[in-house]
């Protein structure tokens, strides 16, 4: 018990500083330096409680599917389908906002180079970043990178005690509790910032390939993953207070105009949205393309200003405590997407994709030159941290709405609307864009919330469909007794449903040897490990097996005088047909669903359907029988005895 919670919390080490990504490091400073500590905590409190529900929700999933401590592996292999492609942006969306923060706010803020050569500076300084993610990512691997981080969590702590050492005077009173700007924080800009925050924060870790795959693993340690993640969410929260009360502590300081001195009380604004409209010429801070005024690299100005006998260990300290943070997302990015990539392109049965090499398509590295690419393109478009922010708060919003739907809500199964799902996604980014740089907060509010309202419709709309078609059968069935005409159809009814492809329902879930509904006789059983291939998934060869065996037992029903000692005749394939679908995994409940299909004097027909755990068809096929006498073999029309037998479900 006791190394299982030591594992927990070097496993929520590693989930805090996996998470203490670009959003976390600089946006930060920016909240502090927009709101106080107020809005410090209105970023911080959602953030940290994102990771915890996550943690606790997730562990909840694993208890819930059967097997064991591959139980949530085998749910997110089926799970992660529909969102593959969302999954995939979403990773690149984040390490690019990294690498672009980190290039931007640390190395650009710092005047090592001529002007000159200050792009080729960029470059060289992205590439190398890139290249230690990959460098860490590869040497670890998801089983070992608790003891990387922990390794790394020890060095931050130390770069967090140099600099508090460094800067002694940092007294309580010393920090701004209250926002440079009292009144917006009760006006409308506040709710413009705190919605979006609050729902983009607590779905957030919903689409993270890096959660996922820490879950996955914590669960296969037999650690409690919420334990892990209440670590993990309480250590991030520290980090972000420690990061956004040096940046307070920094706005307080004399070699800093006061922000609100500046721009408050000089300019008579009164409202962020009025602020923004001026252009202070404050060095600290920089005006966006849209006339926003931008602060993330606050804190490393500050710093870089001080005098060169009073800097000490600053410097160092505090430029490590932004690079660990920054490596310690992007050998996490790295491990994720190469498990990613490896389990979806690297077995996909495309050709376009099966022409590509299978190393270059499981690697993620063609995946980090592209977020280079994106990265460089952003920086020299002047863009800023909060458009890539945009998509978090937008864009995957829904999607990760609808991934906890799918976790929970057992209506929410069915086929996932794409092209719905993408257009509204693609609305709501635009929405909340345009608000942005308008300073439409109802915009933003709107651009957030829409991706919700839409997803609990679609769930509610399935689940009352759902209500009201079990009803109306309900109805149907008390007024048959009653009215002769409903009878009729009612009966007509049925006699159609028993032909049509159904996801079966066992009728006994102890009929050892089958039962038989409407037409079609129905075998249910549990795939064990014998079924099962070195990758864990059901060997294919069984599925013919599974169908052989039903069909025995099927004959077993309809021919139950038939006596291999007296017989006459013996049955015998004459073809095998089999189309996979999709794919099943140890301990899913199997079902096979078999009928007579078709018959001529010489050969029968027999039609075969396979299902899964969520009655998801598996595979599908059919096969022909023939009839030889069995002494010499000779061929034979198909015997009487098996017309009686056949005719009844045919």
């Amino acid at each position: 018990m006791n190394f299982r919670w030591i594992n927990a919390l070097f496993w929520g080490n590693s989930v805090a500083l996996a998470w203490m990504w670009g959003l976390g490091l600089f946006f930060s400073v920016q909240m502090t330096f927009m709101f106080g500590l107020q809005g410090l905590l209105l970023f911080a409190i959602p953030n940290a409680l994102g990771l915890m529900l996550f943690g606790f929700l997730t562990q909840i999933v694993a208890k819930r599917h059967a097997g064991g401590q591959e139980s949530l592996a085998m749910f997110f292999d089926k799970f992660a389908k529909p969102f593959r492609l969302i999954f995939y942006l979403y990773q690149v969306v984040a390490l690019t906002l990294t690498v672009f923060a980190l290039s931007k706010y640390l190395f650009g803020s710092l005047e090592l180079v001529p002007p000159a050569l200050k792009w080729l500076y960029l470059i060289m300084v992205v590439f190398v970043v890139l290249a230690a993610g990959c460098l860490f990512g590869e040497e670890f691997g998801i089983a070992k990178i608790k003891f990387g981080h922990a390794a790394m969590g020890l060095l931050l702590l130390a770069s967090v005690g140099v600099i508090l050492f460094s800067l002694h005077p940092l007294l309580p009173e010393t920090i701004p509790w209250a926002a440079a700007l009292p009144k917006a924080w009760t006006g409308p800009d506040m709710l413009g910032y705190a919605i979006p925050l609050l729902v983009g924060l607590l779905v957030g870790p919903w689409l993270d390939l890096q959660h996922w795959q820490r879950a996955i693993q914590i669960h296969r340690e037999k650690t409690s993953i919420s334990l892990s993640y209440f670590f993990g969410g309480f250590i991030f929260f520290l980090m972000l207070i420690f990061h956004g009360c040096l940046a307070a502590w920094v706005l307080g300081q004399g070699g800093v105009k006061s922000f609100a001195e500046t721009v408050v009380l000089k300019e008579g604004a009164q409202s962020v949205v009025e602020v923004f409209r001026f252009l202070p010429s404050m060095d600290p801070v920089t005006v966006g393309l849209d006339k926003f005024v931008y602060a993330h690299q606050l804190v490393v100005k500050y710093i870089d200003s001080l005098p060169a006998e009073t800097k000490g260990l600053l410097p160092a300290a505090y430029y490590a405590f932004l690079g660990i943070c920054a490596l310690t997302t992007l050998d996490s990015g790295y491990i994720a997407l190469k498990w990613f990539l490896g389990a979806n392109l690297g077995k996909s049965q495309n050709m376009l994709i099966g022409l590509l090499p299978k190393r270059l398509l499981e690697s993620p590295i063609p995946t980090f030159l592209l977020v280079m690419i994106i990265a460089l393109i952003g920086l020299a478009a002047r863009l800023e941290l909060e458009y890539f922010m945009v998509f978090y708060a937008s864009f995957f919003v829904g999607y990760a709405g609808l991934a906890i739907a799918r976790c929970f809500v057992p209506n929410s199964q069915q086929p996932l609307p794409q092209i719905r799902m993408f257009s509204l996604a693609s609305i709501s980014l635009v929405i909340f864009a345009f608000g942005y740089c308008t300073a439409a907060n109802f915009l933003l509010v709107l651009g957030s919330l829409l991706p919700l309202l839409y997803v609990a419709w679609l769930v509610f709309n399935t689940d009352l469909l759902r209500v009201v078609t079990e009803k109306a059968g309900e109805v149907l069935e008390a007024a048959a007794s009653e009215i002769p005409a409903i009878k009729t159809i009612t009966k007509t009814a049925s006699a159609i449903s028993a032909t049509q492809v159904s996801a079966p329902v066992p009728q006994d879930a102890h009929s050892l040897g089958g039962h038989f509904e409407g037409k079609w006789f129905v075998y249910s059983f549990i795939a064990t490990y014998q079924d099962t291939n070195s990758v864990g998934n059901v060997y294919f060869g069984m599925y013919s097996l599974f169908v052989g065996k039903t069909r025995e037992l099927f004959f077993n029903v309809a021919m139950p005088d038939f006596d291999l000692k007296t017989t006459k005749f013996f049955i015998l394939t004459r073809s095998f047909e089999h189309k996979f679908v999709r794919e099943a995994r140890e301990f899913d409940v199997i079902t096979v669903k078999i009928r007579v299909s078709d018959f001529n004097r010489k050969f029968c027909t027999l039609e075969h359907q396979i299902f899964g755990s969520d009655n998801e068809l598996l595979g599908k096929g059919k096969q022909s029988l023939l009839f030889v006498n069995s002494k010499d073999y000779s061929l034979l029309d198909i015997p009487s005895e098996v017309y009686q037998a056949f005719m009844p479900y045919l």
